[in-house]
């Protein structure tokens, strides 16, 4: 149930050839990633169980379930700033109830990115995830 930007950045995967190159592209992506004013860098939205820091600010436009889920966010490690940058892709422009039903440990494992995550990146991606499904099904409720 991946966004067809994700479905790109997929097909991208397939033709890097090795992990640096795949490291790469990820850190490459977080750094096109618009800043997050610094303003939005608070407790309230910072994400907990990460091992560096992580910000995620939710933009949900319209109420309910079809409310349509956009975020920002931020992180002072490039190579999770990378991975911010992918559960963009994963996420932005579904309803709040799609990104409830995506599988993000799958859709991230086609990247063959789960192999080469240390277990603090993994538990911190699995935190940003955990976040993201929060906030979009906050929404959904309201």
């Amino acid at each position: 149930m991946a966004s067809p930007a994700f479905e790109e950045i997929a097909e991208t995967f397939d033709f890097l050839d090795d992990w640096e190159d795949r490291y790469r592209h990820v850190i490459e992506m977080g750094k096109a990633l618009p800043p997050l004013d610094e303003a939005l860098k608070v407790p309230a939205t910072k994400v907990e169980g990460c091992a560096s820091q992580v910000w995620l600010m939710p933009r949900i436009e319209g109420t309910g379930p079809q409310a349509v889920f956009d975020f920002e966010g931020a992180s002072d490690a490039m190579i999770v700033q990378g991975l911010i940058a992918l559960l963009h892709t994963l996420y932005s422009g579904l309803t709040v109830t799609e990104v409830g039903a995506v599988d993000a440990k799958a859709e991230m494992g086609r990247l063959g990115l789960d192999a080469h995550l240390s277990a603090q990146r993994s538990n911190g991606l699995a935190a940003m995830v955990e976040r993201i499904r929060k906030l979009a099904a906050e929404a959904a409720a309201a």
